[in-house]
C-alpha cells in the first residue's frame, strides 16, 4: 500500500513538473528574456537544488515524508505565483524556490522508496515506480501541448500546481494511512 500511493503521488507530481518544462522557454520569450537568460534560470535551478540536497542529507532519515509534502505544496505555490511574474529577476527568485522544492522532492522520493522496500527485493518496486513516473513525463508533455493551443500559458501553470496540490494531498493520505 505504502508502494502504491508513493508511485500515484510522484506520478502526479511529474505529470505537473513535465507540463511545465517544455513550454518554460516559451513563457521566458514571452517576457522578452533571451536564450541566454533561459541558461541563467536553469542554472540557479539546479544550483540550488544542489545546495538544498547538500544541506538536507543529513534531515532526510527523519523528515522524508514530511519534506516530500513539503515539495510538492511549495512547487504549487511556485507554479501559483509563475504567472504573475513580470520581471526576470522574480523568474530567478522562483527558480531557487523551484530547486529547493525539486531536491525535497527527489531525494525523499528516493529515501522513502528504499524505507519501502526490502534489500534483495526492491528491482521489481523500483522498476514500477520508473515505468509510472516516466509515462506520466511523457503523457505530461503531450497534455501541456493542448492546454496551450486551447488556453493560455498560465492556464498550463495553474493546472500544474492543481496536480502538485493533489500530490500534495495524496502524499498526506498516504502518510496517514502508514
Amino acid at each position: 500500500m505504502k508502494l502504491k500511493w508513493l508511485i500515484q503521488s510522484q506520478s502526479i507530481a511529474t505529470l505537473a513538473a513535465g507540463m511545465v518544462y517544455p513550454y518554460y522557454l516559451l513563457f521566458l520569450k514571452n517576457l522578452g528574456n533571451s536564450y541566454s537568460k533561459y541558461g541563467l534560470a536553469f542554472a540557479v535551478f539546479t544550483i540550488s537544488s544542489a545546495a538544498v540536497s547538500s544541506w538536507l542529507g543529513g534531515r532526510l532519515d527523519r523528515y522524508g515524508q514530511r519534506l516530500l509534502l513539503t515539495g510538492s505544496l511549495g512547487m504549487m505555490l511556485v507554479m501559483l505565483a509563475f504567472p504573475w511574474v513580470q520581471s526576470f529577476i522574480w523568474v530567478l527568485v522562483l527558480q531557487v524556490a523551484m530547486g529547493a522544492c525539486s531536491a525535497m522532492q527527489k531525494m525523499s522520493e528516493r529515501l522513502l522508496l528504499a524505507d519501502i522496500t526490502e534489500k534483495g527485493a526492491r528491482g521489481g518496486a523500483i522498476g514500477a515506480h520508473q515505468f509510472w513516473t516516466s509515462a506520466a513525463s511523457g503523457f505530461a508533455v503531450i497534455l501541456g501541448g493542448y492546454l496551450m493551443d486551447w488556453l493560455t500559458i498560465d492556464a498550463l501553470f495553474y493546472t500544474s500546481a492543481l496536480l502538485y496540490g493533489i500530490s500534495a494531498w495524496m502524499i498526506r493520505r498516504g502518510w496517514l494511512r502508514s
